[in-house]
């Protein structure tokens, strides 16, 4: 027993993630607390009772048990879960046959739990009734291999004292002495045991020593180690089975999604790679392929639209850029017979200005109400840097003939649009392309410069390659391509190093597989071309981000070059302003407002409101007023412009018309302490 107690202990600190202790379910409803302490104890995942745990209202802990399930849905084209219906059915199981004459239900006993994790034995053998051993019962399964367990095995229960419950038997801690009414000898002595049990019950004996069929003993007359760690796997199977990103997902964008998009969470895979345009501007290329592309059927038309919406962020959290994107798909049948076999390749970039930020892209199907996520950091390099690397760009195919024409297109390096995958696996019969840039060269180190293609093989020195950078004729865009013929299945990582004066100056490296099968279905690609970067819209997206940033003069600048070549455009005219009042430059506001307010059909309020603000800080109260209220004549009462209103008739010296106006905005909004004081206060002097 002793020996036992060791390895229970050893088996508790190794495995403990396979059964999740409900300490801290703190004030969870009866109902919920159920569901987590008994009904999915045994195959819910350390992750999602700790995330479970993290959820404070009813709503969230109903979307994630439906989510919960979902994941563990094998058909979800039906409307039955036969996961969840057969879960169900062995816990009902367990608790009718194992909890009998017992204080405690079925699901409890050891029996249950195994039996609520991998369902019924293919076969029962029972030693029961005999003077010399213990009430035993061996469970034989066998086709569990796709669970990470062997062929075949045996799980054996006893019941020590022949009272009470049948536990689950370890052949080393608990050893053929253990299935004994009366061994009388050395209880370390495992062979002496196991002979005695075999005079027995011979057949009992072979599954005292090893649980797994052709399995034998570690040559001094003990059983190894295997059976222990076999019981262990097969009560980690339910969470070795589970990816458990989809709850984490949850927990982060449960406030950001609809609530019928919540529990419908799919895994994607995605690439982000910073690439410099010859105009010197950084864009950010992604790619997201979700793993599946739910659609509808009207007729021969199949058809979905995805919501795309990005957000950049600072790594402290303040958001520096957003864009949305609407995405309309349709096919006819023969279409949808290509598509449906391949994963689909979302791809688009954006400019981005130099620093550390935190890119997070959210793609929703309006269909299936699925979402989808790609989160990143990025990492835009300054003018600072002057030599600067590119991340490598690894793909299966690429096009050297594009087209000479300046629009761009996602995961283009120079003249040369990239094929790949973005989990980068790759086949045997494919070449590897490695596509990258490197800036700031000197005209000696584009003469004497190296770069060294490093490729390691599980981690061990596989091939190198060195090159001269005088070789290559496109610099600053780098391509090499490897023939991967001789690269036997197996994962690898490749480095890629400028070796400067025999020192590695800069490197960058990325990971790839090649696998074992023959084809793989290569993605079909949504993307669409940009426009050149002379566009004023890269400027606006700049200078925008820099404002956001707080780096106001360089903001100005790049927003001053988008409106004088498009002053038409009422975002390009708002965001130039934002500057303008930010800087107290109220005079350069008007001539870039004004024309936007003498058009027939109405600006947006905004225009409005700043156009207002800018005359009464310039303390043009009469212009200002004039303009608020025509605000509010197209745009309705609003209680800015009220208050706004109020504080130029206060500066006026009109302390009537001021007064009304207060009085109107706390209509409106009657939690507003300071407009209270000021009405209180011009009461109290009539």
């Amino acid at each position: 027993m002793r020996n036992r107690l060791i390895l229970y202990l050893l088996a508790a600190v190794l495995f403990s993630f396979v059964y999740n202790a409900s300490a801290g379910v703190g004030d969870l409803p009866k109902h919920h607390k159920k569901w987590l302490e008994e009904e999915v104890v045994y195959i819910i995942a350390p992750v999602e009772n700790e995330i479970f745990l993290q959820l404070k209202t009813d709503r969230e802990r109903d979307m994630f048990i439906k989510a919960f399930w979902k994941h563990r849905d094998p058909t979800l084209s039906t409307p039955e879960n036969e996961f969840k219906t057969e879960h169900y059915r062995r816990i009902n199981y367990a608790n009718q046959f194992f909890g009998r004459a017992l204080p405690k239900k079925g699901w409890k006993t050891d029996r249950g739990r195994i039996y609520i994790i991998l369902g019924a034995p293919n076969d029962i053998q029972r030693f029961e009734g005999k003077t010399q051993v213990y009430p035993t019962v061996v469970w034989f399964y066998q086709g569990l291999t796709d669970k990470g367990l062997p062929p075949g095995f045996n799980l054996v229960f006893y019941q020590e004292g022949g009272l009470g419950e049948y536990e689950l038997y370890s052949p080393l801690g608990d050893g053929p002495q253990a299935l004994l009414t009366s061994y009388l000898g050395d209880p370390m002595d495992y062979m002496a045991a196991y002979s005695q049990l075999r005079e027995f019950e011979p057949e009992l004996s072979g599954y005292a020593m090893t649980l797994i069929p052709g399995d034998r003993s570690d040559g001094i007359g003990r059983p190894t180690m295997s059976s222990d760690i076999l019981v262990n796997r097969v009560e980690s199977t339910p969470v070795r089975a589970i990816e458990d990103r989809y709850a984490r997902k949850f927990l982060e964008y449960k406030d950001l999604v609809e609530v019928e998009y919540t529990a419908n969470y799919m895994d994607c895979d995605s690439l982000v790679k910073v690439l410099k345009d010859p105009s010197g501007i950084y864009f950010v290329h992604y790619a997201i392929e979700p793993e599946r592309l739910s659609v509808n059927q009207y007729q021969d038309k199949f058809y979905t639209t995805l919501k795309l919406n990005g957000t950049v962020s600072t790594i402290e959290g303040k958001t520096v850029y957003q864009f949305d994107k609407t995405i309309h798909l349709e096919f006819k049948e023969e279409q949808m017979k290509k598509v449906s076999s391949r994963p689909l390749s979302i791809r688009d970039m954006f400019p981005l200005i130099p620093g550390k930020f935190r890119l997070s892209v959210l793609v929703k199907n309006e269909i299936s109400k699925e979402f989808t996520s790609l989160d990143r950091t990025l990492l835009i390099p300054g003018e600072e840097d002057r030599i600067q690397m590119t991340s490598l760009l690894l793909g299966y195919h690429m096009n050297w003939n594009i087209p000479a024409n300046n629009r761009l297109r996602p995961f283009q390096a120079g003249s040369y649009q990239m094929y790949f995958q973005a989990n980068r696996v790759f086949l045997r019969k494919d070449d590897i392309v490695l596509a990258y840039q490197i800036h700031g060269l000197s005209l000696d180190e584009k003469e004497k410069a190296v770069i060294k293609y490093n490729f390691y093989r599980d981690g061990e020195d596989f091939f190198s390659l060195y090159r001269k950078i005088s070789e290559y004729r496109n610099i600053p865009d780098f391509v090499e391509k490897f023939s991967l013929k001789n690269f036997s299945p197996a994962h690898y990582r490749v480095r890629v190093s400028l070796i400067v004066d025999s020192q590695e100056k800069l490197f960058e490296s990325d990971e790839f597989d090649v696998t074992y099968m023959e084809s793989i279905a290569r993605p079909w690609i949504y993307s669409k071309l940009l426009s050149e970067t002379e566009n004023p819209v890269y400027s606006f997206v700049l200078g925008s981000q820099l404002f956001n940033t707080g780096q106001i003069e360089a903001a100005e600048a790049k927003l001053e070059a988008a409106f004088h070549k498009n002053p038409e455009n009422a975002e390009f005219a708002l965001n130039l302003v934002r500057v303008y009042m930010e800087k107290k430059n109220y005079d350069e506001v008007p001539a870039v407002l004004l024309p936007f307010v003498n058009l027939d059909e109405p600006p947006k309020f905004e225009i409005y409101f700043i156009l207002g603000r800018a005359y009464q800080y310039r303390s043009e109260l009469a212009q200002a007023i004039e303009i608020f209220e025509k605000a509010m004549n197209h745009h309705g009462l609003n209680t800015n412009c009220l208050n706004a209103i109020g504080e130029c008739y206060f500066q006026l010296g009109d302390m009537s018309e001021a007064l009304t106006a207060w009085m109107k905005s706390l209509e409106i909004n009657v939690d507003q302490p300071k407009i209270k004081k000021n009405v209180e206060a011009l009461k109290e002097k009539k």
